[in-house]
């Protein structure tokens, strides 16, 4: 079954050769030209993934995630401006799950997109090394990885596919220090680079989603200079 990819940006000369790229290479592509449509589509009908640009008209980049991130976990790509860290860092902090600077390789951004698909359909396949169940629990904390689903003290937490493999990574072994390379690897893949500071970006985002439902919820520790670590129940 084909996936389908929703490319989102007020450039048609990129919707329109990147749409192209990706069809020749097995997807079905619904293309937007502004942030108000595409919310509306995407929330009729979700998608497998969205790329979604930052200046657009009516509703741009940022406004658009973060509406999509209040109603879908959908895994999103974001494109920002080549100098624009602010929007890089913003856009992950709003639940991306990865981001390209323009210009950009359209090799690359097709790498990226099947890299984040294989990583949403890993998170949802049962076993994984897990028990049969696909259930990790952690003292108040459930991952179920067979329904991409994560409670706690049976509230359910809405994770990205990003945030949901970064927080198994860290549980899967409590109390062991979690280099950012090595969650990077867990997270992304050993091909794909990133640089440390997305990984501190959603960690930032985890722990803002597990405290909006636990005030109190410390469970990720950071070793400055050296990683992360989840406490042992």
């Amino acid at each position: 079954m084909k996936h389908t990819i929703a490319l989102v940006d007020d450039d048609r000369n990129i919707l329109t050769s990147v749409a192209m790229t990706l069809e020749q290479e097995g997807f079905q592509v619904r293309t937007y030209t502004d942030g108000e449509s595409a919310l509306q589509a995407l929330l009729a009908r979700p998608v497998d993934l969205a790329v979604l640009d930052v200046k657009m008209p009516r509703m741009d980049g940022m406004e658009l995630l973060q509406r999509l991130r209040a109603r879908s976990a959908m895994p999103v790509i974001f494109l920002t401006s080549k100098d624009e860290e602010v929007d890089e860092l913003m856009g992950l902090r709003l639940g991306a799950d990865d981001y390209i600077t323009k210009p950009f390789s359209q090799r690359l951004l097709i790498e990226r997109i099947r890299a984040l698909l294989r990583r949403n359909e890993a998170g949802r396949a049962e076993g994984s090394g897990q028990p049969a169940a696909g259930i990790i629990q952690r003292g108040d904390l459930v991952l179920d990885e067979t329904r991409h689903r994560c409670t706690w003290r049976g509230a359910d937490i809405d994770l990205t596919v990003t945030e949901f493999l970064l927080l198994k990574a860290l549980a899967a072994r409590p109390g062991v220090v979690k280099a950012r390379d090595q969650l990077i690897d867990a997270a992304y893949g050993e091909n794909i680079y990133v640089d440390d500071r997305t990984i501190d970006s959603h960690v930032k985002r985890i722990r803002k989603k597990f405290r909006a439902v636990d005030e109190r919820f410390n469970q990720i520790e950071t070793l400055y200079g050296i990683g992360y670590r989840y406490k042992e129940p």
